[in-house]
């Protein structure tokens, strides 16, 4: 038992670096330390994405999966969280494909750009802000993390969902239309005494 632990300790002391050739070379203890070092933060990128947690635990295993399968070609460019956290978007949105093709809007019309001097509240914290987009319908919602969340490009938001640049602008911009009632009602409220 004290093996272990003392194999326990040192892959928790261990460099990404170290983690990822142990996984290279099919090492379950070094996948699992990777699983829990980064899961609880790709847990949250899913949940962005998903309608249930049961949906982002989902996601969350399948992204893994493709990790480990793929790990071999990580090129040790950049941060091995980064590269982790793009294919969790990129299975999230694989996983929101279909529906959102099904959802997607056909009659696009030009909403306006909102003006700068709109003021969130400062009483709103992070979490109350992301329950709102978490209200979104759910092409707005993948466009609006993919481009205000992610900072993929339009561009990039339509060839990675196959649609026009010319949707992905409408559906962002719809999201934060919605977005701005919903935090106009909650200013309103907020207000009232």
């Amino acid at each position: 038992m004290k093996t272990l632990n003392k194999n326990s300790e040192q892959l928790i002391l261990m460099s990404d670096e170290e983690l990822i050739k142990g996984c290279v070379r099919g090492k379950d203890a070094y996948q699992y330390e990777v699983y829990k070092r980064f899961s609880p933060k790709m847990f949250v990128v899913c949940l962005r994405y998903c309608a249930s947690r049961e949906e982002a635990e989902d996601v969350l295993q399948d992204g893994f999966i493709k990790v480990f399968n793929k790990i071999n070609t990580f090129k040790f460019m950049g941060s091995f969280e980064g590269w982790i956290r793009r294919i969790m978007v990129h299975t999230a949105i694989r996983n929101k494909y279909i529906t959102y093709r099904s959802h997607e809007i056909n009659n696009l019309e030009n909403i306006p750009q909102p003006s700068t001097d709109e003021k969130i509240s400062s009483k709103l914290c992070f979490n109350d802000l992301m329950k709102l987009v978490n209200e979104l319908p759910q092409g707005y919602k993948l466009v609006f993390n993919m481009f205000a969340i992610e900072g993929y490009s339009h561009k990039e938001i339509a060839e990675a969902l196959d649609i026009q640049e010319a949707t992905s602008r409408s559906q962002y911009l719809r999201a934060r239309q919605f977005l701005r009632e919903k935090l106009d009602k909650i200013n309103k409220n907020e207000f009232r005494i």
